[in-house]
C-alpha cells in the first residue's frame, strides 16, 4: 500500500478552510439588515427571509447533491460551489440595485444557498480520507472556518457598505469569495487508493499512534442508500436536529435575550453576539480534536449533559458576564456538533459515500433552522418570557441524551453481530 501522496494533507485542510471561511460569511448576514431596511424599505421579515431561505436551501442541497460530490470529486464540486455561491452573492447585488425583493431572495437565498450546501460538503469526505488518524481534528479545522467566517466578513462588509453601498459590497464580496473558493477547490484531491499516513499500520484493526489517538476500523462500509435505512442513521439525525435546534435558537435571539434577561445595553449585547461567533469557531476545533481521544459518542453525550445543565441554569442567571459565559459554553457545543459529525459518520458508515451520507444528515440542520427560532419566538409571544423556552429545550436535550445512549447500544449490537457473523446486522 502506498504511504505517501503527491499532495500535502495539511494544505488540503487549508484549502478546505478557504472554502468554509467564504461560505461561513452567511453568519454575518445581519450586517445587511438595517442598510437594506433603510435603502429598500423592506421590513425585518423581508430581509430575514433571504437568510432563512439560504439556510434551508443549504440543508436541502446537501441531501440532493451529496451523490454529485461523490461522483465528480471535490475539485469539480468545489468549483461548482464557488460559481453558485459567488454568483448568487453578486446577483443579489443586482437585485438590490433594481429594488427586487423576490430577486434578492432567489439569488442570495436559492442560488447562493445551493453554493453553501455544495461548498459545505465538498471537502469533508476528502479530508476524512487524508486524516484517518485525525478525523476529528481535520474536519474541525474545516468547519471552524465556517463558524468563524463572520469574523472576517462582518467588519469587511460593514466597511464596504459605509464606503460604497450594498450592491457594490455584494459585488466585491462575491468576487472575493470566488477567488478564495476556486483556489481552495483547485488543490483538493482524494488521496491515492489505499493511502495511509506514515506511522499507521493499514492492516491493524486498532492501534494507538505516538500521540495517543486511537485509530479504529470503521463500524461498517455502507453506501448512502444502505446507511439511511439503518437505526444508527435515524439516531444520528435526531441527535443533530436536537443539538442544532438548541444552539440556533439562542443565536436567533441572542441580542434581545441578553438585554431582556440581564438588562445589558444594546452595545454590550452586540459584543456578546460578536463573541458568540468566536466561541462557535473555537468549539468546532476544540471539541472535534478532543473527540479523537475520547470518542465521538462520548463527545455527543457530553454536549447534551453540558447543555441540559446550562439551559436549566439560564433562567436564574442575571449578571452579564455569567450569562454570556453560559451562552458561550452552549455555542461551543453547537459548533462542536457540526465539527464532529463527518468524523462520526465515517466511524459508523465508512468513507465509501461519506459525502452523500453527510448531505442526507444535514437535512436535520434545515429542519432545526426553522424549528429552533420558531419555537423560541412562539413561546416568547405567548408568555412574554424566555424561561419556558429554556426548560422546553432542556427537555429536548434530555431526549437527545437518550438517543446517544441508544446509539452506543446499537453500535455494540452491530459489533457483536459482526463477531458471530450475523448478516445484515444493522438493517431495520
Amino acid at each position: 500500500m502506498s504511504r505517501t501522496g503527491e499532495k500535502n494533507r495539511w494544505l488540503i485542510a487549508a484549502s478546505a478552510m478557504l472554502i468554509h471561511l467564504s461560505i461561513g460569511s452567511v453568519y454575518a448576514y445581519s450586517v445587511y439588515q438595517r442598510p437594506l431596511q433603510e435603502t429598500q424599505g423592506w421590513t425585518v421579515g423581508d430581509v430575514t427571509l433571504g437568510f432563512t431561505v439560504a439556510i434551508f436551501t443549504l440543508g436541502l442541497s446537501t441531501a440532493l447533491l451529496g451523490r454529485y460530490v461523490e461522483r465528480y470529486g471535490p475539485r469539480i464540486s468545489g468549483l461548482a460551489a464557488a460559481v453558485a455561491f459567488a454568483g448568487g452573492t453578486m446577483l443579489a447585488g443586482v437585485a438590490v440595485r433594481v429594488g427586487s425583493h423576490v430577486g434578492f431572495v432567489m439569488t442570495y437565498g436559492v442560488v447562493a444557498g445551493v453554493g453553501l450546501g455544495l461548498g459545505y460538503i465538498s471537502p469533508i469526505s476528502t479530508l476524512v480520507k487524508w486524516f484517518p488518524d485525525r478525523r476529528g481534528l481535520a474536519t474541525g479545522l474545516a468547519v471552524m472556518g465556517f463558524g468563524a467566517g463572520a469574523l472576517v466578513t462582518g467588519p469587511l462588509a460593514n466597511h464596504l457598505i459605509e464606503a460604497t453601498d450594498i450592491p457594490t459590497t455584494l459585488f466585491v464580496l462575491g468576487a472575493g469569495y470566488f477567488v478564495a473558493m476556486a483556489a481552495g477547490a483547485w488543490y483538493l484531491e482524494k488521496p491515492p487508493e489505499g493511502w495511509m499516513p506514515a506511522g499507521i499500520d493499514p492492516d491493524a484493526v486498532v492501534e494507538a499512534d505516538s500521540h495517543g489517538v486511537i485509530v479504529a476500523a470503521d463500524l461498517e462500509q455502507r453506501t448512502a442508500s444502505e446507511a439511511i435505512r439503518t437505526p444508527q442513521f435515524s439516531l444520528v439525525w435526531l441527535i443533530v436536529f436536537i443539538n442544532v435546534s438548541a444552539g440556533i435558537m439562542l443565536l436567533s435571539v441572542a441580542s434581545n435575550m441578553t438585554q431582556s434577561i440581564t438588562g445589558a445595553s444594546a452595545a454590550v449585547a452586540a459584543t456578546v453576539v460578536g463573541l458568540l461567533g468566536l466561541f462557535n469557531g473555537l468549539g468546532r476545533i476544540g471539541w472535534s480534536s478532543l473527540s479523537d481521544y475520547i470518542g465521538r459518542t462520548t463527545t455527543y453525550g457530553t454536549f447534551f449533559v453540558v447543555q441540559i445543565l446550562a439551559f436549566l441554569a439560564l433562567p436564574n442567571v442575571t449578571t452579564v458576564p455569567l450569562f454570556a459565559a453560559v451562552l458561550f459554553l452552549i455555542v461551543t457545543c453547537y459548533g462542536g456538533g457540526f465539527a464532529c459529525l463527518p468524523a462520526y459518520l465515517a466511524d459508523l458508515f465508512g468513507t465509501k459515500e461519506l459525502g452523500a451520507i453527510h448531505g442526507y444528515t444535514l437535512t436535520a440542520w434545515s429542519m432545526a433552522g426553522v424549528a429552533g427560532p420558531t419555537l423560541v419566538a412562539r413561546i416568547v409571544e405567548l408568555t412574554g418570557s424566555y424561561d419556558l423556552a429554556f426548560y422546553v429545550v432542556a427537555g429536548m436535550l434530555g431526549v437527545g441524551l437518550v438517543c446517544v445512549g441508544l446509539l452506543r447500544w446499537r453500535v455494540s449490537v452491530v459489533r457483536e453481530a459482526q463477531l458471530v457473523g450475523t448478516p445484515h446486522g444493522t438493517e431495520r
